[in-house]
């Protein structure tokens, strides 16, 4: 069996939680499954790494120095607990030390600079997995196991020049994968990749965004034809809801691409949709895992769901720190572009729209967002907007969550809203706002946050996802 194992933050986070990684790994590829690892940097070292970015074109070298010191002794650290061998952890610390040597050197330039560009913020925030990379493949070779490292970048990822967001350039990148990691999988030996990086056909370092590490091992899975890829996070896979709102949560054993889509959107601890686009063409299986119990086999993702789960509805989630920003106007009615207006606004003001709910009256359009971008959308709509002759109010709620029901049997069973609705009137909660696209495998809604957890609940209970 040929498979990709993607391990996150939390379970590289610490040198004892990476020497549990590698012995997770080994034991794999003794059983003759032929292994290529691809890795997160250490928990919070990425958002250290952009604080440290955007402070550097405002800060001094002393500064610099005292945070990458830090740095330096959070993965030496971490080296001393994963590896036994003296002379690997000496291997290891020389490479994380010529690292951050040269990561303060690329701050240092941004400060005398004075200017972050996205093409250097992509070069600091890479950092991360290269630090942590050769720690997790310095625990592997500890286990008397052939193993070699690399990034994104000399693994063969190829991407296009869009900075923080970019997309593979999949038939080169899949020519360069097996060329270059292709023979070592063949023999035996371990491949650690970095998640996250990669570069463009001038050999410049790019990030691929969101969810980048599960990206990258989609990326490699779909070059490598593996078998399945494995993503090893902190939970035994996919719940019905949150445990923390419903004790009684159960884990879904299966669930199609689009399902798992859905629910990755509403937070659930899954891949990010975006890294689910390369293995939906191939038709390679996703598996989400627990490092802390690898005798579950997780949640599977593939193609079609679960033929054995025949409920309409698999899922509900709970949105916070979300609010609601409602537009209004007689001048929209009939006019053409008056949406596109709003969505432009916000859009050249890096503000993401998650929903959207409007009447067939054309008066009134409603939009959830993050709630930290309130006061950038509420400026922005009002300064573009209002006096212009078709929009004469915006305002916004603050006071709001989303609640999501999800499922792939939704689709064309009689009902279901119906039967969520009138559970969520039951519970004696107002609905402000709905959203359903016509997959029809989600169903959107807003309630006041105080409800939230309350509707979660009720809806659970009534559909029985306890007993799934």
């Amino acid at each position: 069996m040929k498979i990709v194992m993607k391990f996150g933050g939390t379970s590289v986070g610490t040198g004892k939680n990476i020497r549990h990684v590698a012995n997770l790994v080994t034991q794999h590829a003794k059983n003759d499954c032929k292994v290529a690892v691809v890795v997160s940097a250490l928990a919070g070292v990425t958002n250290s790494l952009l604080e440290i970015a955007c402070q550097a074109k405002k800060s001094d070298a002393k500064h610099i120095e005292t945070v990458t010191k830090k740095l330096l002794q959070k993965h030496l650290e971490a080296i001393s607990t994963a590896i036994t061998s003296k002379q690997i952890q000496k291997e290891v610390s020389q490479i994380t030390e010529n690292t951050i040597s040269e990561l303060e050197k690329v701050l240092t330039g941004i400060c005398y600079v004075g200017e972050l560009t996205p093409k250097s913020k992509d070069y600091v925030v890479s950092f991360g997995e290269r630090l942590s990379a050769p720690i997790v493949w310095g625990a592997i070779k500890d286990h008397k196991t052939e193993t070699q490292c690399f990034t994104g970048k000399e693994a063969g990822i190829v991407t296009d020049s869009n900075f923080g967001d970019a997309d593979p350039l999949m038939n080169y990148t899949t020519h360069l994968v097996r060329e270059r990691l292709g023979p070592l999988l063949e023999k035996g030996v371990i491949p650690v990749v970095t998640g996250f990086i990669a570069a463009n056909q001038d050999g410049i370092v790019t990030t691929v965004g969101r969810g980048g590490s599960d990206y990258t091992a989609t990326i490699l899975g779909v070059a490598l034809q593996v078998d399945e890829i494995w993503i090893w996070t902190d939970v035994d896979g996919i719940m019905t809801t949150d445990p923390k709102i419903v004790p009684a949560a159960q884990m879904l054993p299966q669930l199609s691409y689009q399902e798992a889509a859905e629910m990755a959107i509403f937070g659930a601890k899954a891949m990010h949709p975006r890294a689910l686009g390369p293995v939906i063409k191939e038709n390679i299986p996703v598996r989400i895992r627990s490092t802390l119990h690898p005798d579950n086999q997780g949640t599977l993702i593939t193609k079609e769901p679960n033929a054995k789960i025949t409920e309409a509805v698999k899922a509900v989630a709970l949105i916070k720190d979300v609010a609601m920003v409602n537009v209004n106007g007689a001048g929209m009615v009939g006019a053409p572009g008056s949406y596109a207006k709003v969505f432009e606004v916000l859009g050249k003001n890096n503000i993401n729209i998650m929903m959207i709910s409007t009447a067939v009256s054309e008066a009134n359009i409603s939009m959830v967002i993050r709630r930290n971008l309130v006061g950038r959308a509420l400026s922005t709509l009002e300064i573009a907007l209002i006096g212009r002759g078709t929009v004469s109010e915006v305002t916004t709620e603050d006071d709001v969550a989303v609640v999501a029901v999800m499922g792939a049997n939704m689709k064309g069973t009689l009902g279901v809203a119906s039967k969520i609705f009138s559970t969520v009137a039951k519970a004696g909660i107002n609905i402000r706002m709905i959203a359903q696209g016509s997959s029809e495998l989600n169903i959107s809604f807003v309630v006041k946050e105080k409800d939230g957890t309350a509707v979660v609940r009720a809806i659970h209970k009534e559909f029985g996802l306890d007993k799934i």
